[in-house]
């Protein structure tokens, strides 16, 4: 869920987008890991990576389709909200007349076996969500931080008006920013996907957990949706 709530403050804060479709993104993802499961391999490097391609991918679509030909239109932020809930709703509907209302599981990605800490009993689904969690928050603020390209969405980020005056490419960096937080909502996909099935409508609660997240963090704080994350785990 902290996943799709940093990836819900990046959308808002750099784009100004409160992108709806998440929740699609998530199934899509799914469904994208479930494929390669069941019909090419069933190691988790492959399977993870076909999530996190599968939202990256949906994430430019939903750039190309909303951000792009809306952006510089009146009333951009409730026109964008509909927009990507109606992608959402379009979306899900797709998914449930291809693949049918039974839910599919993935295999277990990191095994059966238990940790006990401090007297309680960890299981492997648990830490690997936690482990790949943080190693995904970690390389994206790496990237965002050293690569040029992520210092374009910083400064998005801290000014966008003064960003494209500046010679910044508000649609180049919007491309950037929705493949980005696509693969963020691809891998969650996979991870929770360890504890719950995937269905058309599965995106639907980590959706609205992930934008529950972001506004109790601050809507576009990345340290406040990190924080309003971690406490919400440990409630």
């Amino acid at each position: 869920y902290g996943l799709i709530a940093i990836a819900v403050s990046i959308t808002w804060s750099s784009l100004g987008l409160i992108n709806l479709a998440y929740g699609f993104i998530f199934s899509f993802a799914g469904y994208a890991a479930w494929l390669v499961a069941d019909n090419l391999s069933r190691n988790p490097v492959l399977i993870a990576g076909a999530g996190i391609l599968g939202g990256a991918v949906i994430g430019v679509v939903i750039c190309l389709v909303v951000f792009i030909p809306l952006h510089d239109k009146p009333g951009f932020t409730s026109r964008g909200m509909i927009a990507t809930l109606a992608i959402s709703l379009i979306g899900s509907q797709t998914l449930l007349m291809l693949f049918g209302p039974t839910s599919k599981s993935l295999p277990e990605l990191f095994g059966r076996w238990k940790l006990k800490f401090l007297g309680m009993t960890l299981s492997a689904d648990k830490i690997g969500i936690v482990v790949c969690s943080v190693l995904m928050l970690a390389v994206v603020v790496i990237w965002m931080r050293g690569s040029r390209r992520g210092l374009e969405i910083r400064a998005m980020m801290m000014n966008p008006h003064a960003a494209s005056i500046v010679g910044i490419g508000v649609r180049r960096t919007g491309i950037y920013v929705m493949g980005l937080t696509g693969a963020m909502a691809g891998l969650a996909a996979v991870l929770l996907s360890q504890t719950y099935y995937i269905s058309p409508f599965s995106g639907l609660t980590p959706l609205i957990k992930g934008v529950s997240i972001a506004l109790c963090g601050g809507l576009g704080s990345v340290q406040g949706a990190v924080i309003a994350a971690i406490l919400l785990g440990l409630v």
